[in-house]
């Protein structure tokens, strides 16, 4: 059985329902990939896994379903959804326009204490990056965290919760497929290493002095490059060998 990420965290607020809480912790199996694609999501199994019963966790899935994270399968139950090239190049197209509307709205409104959390969020994934050169290992839960908050921290000021809604839910959904992506390291041959650092570096300083045409232009650079890349590991993916 898969160890889960969401499963150990029992705890629940006096304001959660139990179908709250599955929706919660389903969802962030689903995205971190505990709960891979294409996987049968069958309420007894649920049931074992996340102590929870079996109508709260059917409103979850219906929930989940209308995210378009898992697919209700007629009279089959439910199914996390299967990755598909062309959504996650459509979900890129939409993602990238989203934050560089945020991010040119962030960078004009920002104040000098916003100001201060990007140099925090910056130091924080420059040492995450470091670490990640060195190591020549996987990804590690602590740089997925920095990534999180480095571009979530860029775009904080823009001023509009919706925009920051509509931007945290295509993160979601591009991280799922990044995550489920066969290259979470920065171990590459013969096609070149990317230095994700320097790109890190450089949209952090175009925002620090107020460039939002060079920080969304890097912005969109860096997401491309990833894109790029899992679209070429998730085709060797789903392409059958032979």
């Amino acid at each position: 059985m898969i160890v889960t990420a969401g499963s150990n965290d029992i705890s629940v607020s006096k304001h959660e329902s139990m179908a709250q809480r599955a929706y919660r912790i389903i969802r962030a199996d689903i995205i971190s990939g505990a709960r891979p694609p294409g996987e049968r999501l069958r309420i007894e199994m649920l049931k074992t896994i996340y102590d929870i019963g079996p109508t709260p966790l059917r409103e979850a899935l219906q929930k989940l379903s209308t995210e378009g994270l898992v697919l209700a399968l007629e009279k089959r139950g439910f199914m996390v959804s299967p990755l598909d090239l062309d959504e996650f190049s459509d979900l890129n197209i939409a993602r990238i326009e989203v934050e560089k509307v945020a991010l040119s709205r962030s960078i004009a409104l920002g104040d000098r204490q916003w100001e201060s959390r990007v140099v925090a969020a910056t130091y924080l994934m420059n040492k995450e990056d470091t670490a990640l050169l060195a190591s020549g290992n996987g990804v590690s839960d602590a740089w997925e965290a920095a990534n999180a908050e480095f571009h979530a921290t860029m775009i904080a000021a823009c001023g509009s919760k919706w925009l920051l809604q509509m931007r945290d839910h295509l993160q979601d959904m591009c991280e799922r497929y990044r995550r489920s992506s066969i290259s979470q390291s920065i171990r590459k041959t013969g096609d070149g290493k990317r230095d994700v650092g320097k790109e890190h570096a450089a949209i952090s300083n175009a925002v620090l002095a107020r460039d939002a045409g060079l920080a969304c232009q890097l912005t969109e650079s860096h997401y491309m490059k990833t894109l790029d890349r899992l679209k070429r590991d998730l085709r060797m993916l789903t392409t059958p060998q032979t």
